[in-house]
This record gives C-alpha cells, structure tokens and sequence, in this order.
C-alpha cells in the first residue's frame, strides 16, 4: 500500500431497515466519524428483499470507515442484531482519501 493515502479499515454491514436507527447510536458510541447509508435490494438466504412498502421488507447497506480496533468491536457488537433480525458484516482493508 502506498504511504501518500490513508488507510483505514471499511466495514459493511447489510440488514432490516428497522435497525438504522440502532446501528446509527452504536456507530455513536464507538466513535465513528462518520457512515453512509443506502437502501439495498437483493435476495439472499433470508430471501428476496425487495423494499415493496416503505420500512417493511427493506434493506439497507451501512459503510462505515474506521480503525481496525473498532472494526473488531463493531463486528462483535452486531452479533447481538443477528439472533432476530437479517443481517450480514464485512470489512477490507482500503487505502485511499479520507480522514
């Protein structure tokens, strides 16, 4: 990786609209400088999520950029989502312009 951009750590995390506002305070409290959200279609295996009626069996695609140490507790932290609710989480490694 080149030294001249900033490298960080991008989590994703695709889930129920129903948790944006929860994901939102937790991105909160573990001192994210910031996220993106946008809504998602797809199917997978919680099935077809299409975003027929606003709020009901829609999705949406939250990015957040942040350290490593908080990826790790950001990813722990949302198992607790999982028992009840569709979602899935990812993090890359990335490099590029931003803070």
């Amino acid at each position: 990786m080149s030294s001249s951009f900033n490298q960080g750590v991008l989590v994703t995390i695709i889930c129920e609209a129903v948790l944006q506002d929860r994901l939102v305070n937790l991105l909160k409290t573990l001192n994210a400088s910031g996220y993106t959200i946008v809504q998602a279609r797809g199917a997978g295996g919680h099935g077809r999520r299409m975003g027929d009626i606003a709020g009901y069996n829609t999705n949406i695609e939250v990015k957040t950029l942040v350290a490593s140490e908080i990826s790790d507790q950001l990813l722990e932290e949302l198992k607790q989502f999982q028992a009840t609710h569709a979602l899935i989480a990812f993090r890359q490694k990335v490099e590029g312009l931003f803070d």
